[in-house]
């Protein structure tokens, strides 16, 4: 066995009522910045005045920054750490899916340092320079259950056709709260799109080459969980026991990608996104899976079988089409968001030079042309 380093320092609060935990723990700081985005969800459904009761029950003032779309950008990223420093907050508070958290992530890096986003970021254009600063504190309130942003470092932030993920130690959020009571609400196709996000992360994290014996515990249950409840919570959103179920597989394959990593699958869907923010990032992954997977699965026969046995079934391929058919997510065609053939170069190009750090966590290697096969074999 190779020696590992395990390092999640998070402190999580998960199960139904736990965002009530909010009025009552320590803080870190006593006026928070809350981010959440420019849609009407958190406050639509009650979630955002109840997270400000609760700090100003725990004597934590709040301003809410509300200018994050999906896919965040540098620009947003920017406006909200100089409105933090206007607003004088000390903490930030990621409220929502996975776009909000991991801009929270981002403004608590700018917020206490000097620069663009961009002069600490690694890959693409990114300057990669030493972040010389701590960060501001993080804490992550999940509404929905795709990401695994809420327990892991990683940040995903767009400049330009460039989506990049970037983390560090400091980055970890402080407290995490997942409380699958809200997530209730989530309508059924972006559940299942956050549930294949977080399916793909443990999938791929079990595939890495840098995955440990610990970060398997974290992929294997993630997977058995989302196989038995994910088409459940797809079917009736209200389904309590299978929200919960799905939320500890999410948060589970966050764990996941804290100890082991994602690979050029993520890199593939990110490319996506990255010329066409439209599409959701797990409706891009599924959309390549199929041919993603078929390239490893003779490839890996050992993991296949484990995660084939998590899945419940003898065949891991077969377990992955079928999840998609329960979920009513087999149909998607990268043409219905307008994306073309003609494309697919480019967007192969952009993955291996903006992300092609994951290439090299896969643990059978590809090359270019491999790469562009896939998107060509998903393309419809």
């Amino acid at each position: 066995m190779k020696p590992f380093v395990n390092h999640i320092p998070t402190r999580l609060y998960f199960g139904a009522g736990q965002l009530g935990m909010l009025g009552t723990l320590p803080m870190p700081g006593k006026r928070a910045l809350v981010v959440i985005t420019s849609g009407k969800s958190m406050r639509s459904t009650g979630t955002l005045d109840r997270v400000i009761k609760l700090l100003a029950h725990n004597h934590v003032s709040a301003a809410v920054y509300d200018n994050v779309q999906p896919n965040p950008t540098r620009e947003q990223v920017m406006a909200g750490a100089e409105f933090a420093k206007r607003e004088q907050c000390d903490f930030v508070i990621g409220l929502g899916g996975g776009s909000p958290i991991d801009a929270a992530k981002a403004i608590a890096i700018m917020a206490a340092n000097p620069g663009d986003y961009w002069d600490y970021v690694s890959g693409g254009t990114g300057r990669a320079q030493p972040i010389p600063n701590p960060a501001l504190p993080i804490i992550a309130i999940t509404t929905t259950a795709g990401t695994g942003t809420e327990i892991d470092p990683w940040s995903v932030i767009t400049n330009g056709n460039e989506k990049i993920g970037f983390g560090c130690d400091m980055t970890f959020p402080k407290i995490s709260i997942v409380d699958p009571e809200l997530m209730l609400t989530l309508p059924p196709q972006l559940t299942a799109f956050q549930g294949f996000d977080a399916f793909f992360h443990a999938a791929e994290c079990f595939l890495a080459n840098c995955a440990t014996p610990i970060s398997n515990l974290y992929c294997l249950k993630s997977v058995e969980l989302l196989c038995k409840s994910l088409p459940r919570a797809v079917r009736d959103g209200e389904d309590l026991a299978a929200r919960t179920d799905v939320a500890l597989a999410n948060t589970l394959s966050g764990m996941a990608e804290s100890t082991s990593s994602c690979t050029s699958e993520h890199s593939l869907a990110h490319a996506i996104g990255g010329f066409h923010p439209n599409i959701p990032h797990g409706a891009a992954l599924i959309m390549i899976s199929k041919a993603w997977f078929k390239f490893y699965a003779l490839r890996a026969p050992k993991q296949f079988a484990a995660l084939a046995k998590a899945a419940g079934q003898s065949d891991f391929l077969g377990a992955l089409d079928k999840l998609q058919r329960d979920c009513g997510v087999d149909e998607l065609k990268m043409s219905d968001y307008g994306m073309t053939r003609d494309e697919l170069p480019a967007i192969n190009d952009n993955a291996w030079e903006t992300m092609g750090g994951l290439f090299e966590f896969d643990r059978v290697k590809m090359d270019r042309e491999e790469s562009l096969s896939i998107l060509e074999d998903s393309f419809r």
